[in-house]
C-alpha cells in the first residue's frame, strides 16, 4: 500500500493541454451531434453565450481581489482577512470554470465549423453570430479561470516562477 504524502493530495494547477484536449473532444462531439440533427434544433440566439462573458468578468474581478490579498499576506482567520478555506473554494471554482470554458469553446467551435461548411443554408448563416459569441466566451472564461487559479497560489508555492529563477543546487 502506498503512503499518502502531501504531494499526492496536493491540488495542482490546470494544464492548458488538458483544456485543449477537453475542447477538442467537445468540439468533435458537438460537430457530430449537430451534423446529424441540425434540422431538429431551434435557431441559436446570439445571447446564448453571453453568460460565459459574465462569468469571465466575475472571475477576473475575483482574481484581482485574491491576488492583492495573497500578495499582501492578508490570508488568515482574523477578522478582515481572507480565510484560507475561501481561497481553496475560489481555486475549485476556477478549476471548474476552466473546464466549463474549454467545453463551451470546443462545443461552440464545433457548431461554428458545421455552420461555416453549410454556407448555403440561410439558417446556418443566421446561427453563425451565436456560435462566434459562444466560442469566444468559452475561450475568455477558460483564460480567466486559469488566471484566477494562478492568483490563488501562495507566494512560497514551490511551483511559482520565483523558484524557477533560482539556480539549482549542484
Amino acid at each position: 500500500m502506498k503512503g499518502t504524502g502531501d504531494d499526492e493530495e496536493r491540488m495542482t494547477l490546470t494544464r492548458v493541454r488538458d483544456l485543449l484536449l477537453i475542447a477538442v473532444v467537445a468540439g468533435l462531439a458537438l460537430w457530430i451531434l449537430i451534423r446529424y440533427n441540425y434540422g431538429a434544433f431551434p435557431s441559436l440566439p446570439w445571447p446564448a453565450g453571453v453568460s460565459l462573458y459574465v462569468l469571465a468578468v466575475f472571475e477576473l474581478i475575483t482574481g484581482f481581489i485574491v491576488r492583492a490579498r495573497v500578495a499582501g499576506r492578508d490570508i488568515g482567520r482574523a477578522r478582515g482577512q481572507l480565510h484560507p478555506i475561501a481561497v481553496a473554494r475560489v481555486m475549485v471554482l476556477a478549476k471548474a470554470s476552466a473546464i466549463l470554458g474549454a467545453i463551451a469553446a470546443g462545443g461552440w467551435t464545433g457548431v461554428l465549423v458545421f455552420l461555416l461548411d453549410n454556407g448555403l443554408l440561410d439558417a446556418a448563416r443566421a446561427d453563425r453570430p451565436a456560435a462566434i459569441v459562444g466560442a469566444v466566451g468559452g475561450v475568455l472564461l477558460a483564460a480567466a479561470a486559469v488566471w484566477l487559479e494562478h492568483c490563488c497560489r501562495a507566494p512560497d508555492d514551490p511551483d511559482s516562477e520565483s523558484d524557477a529563477s533560482d539556480p539549482a543546487p549542484a
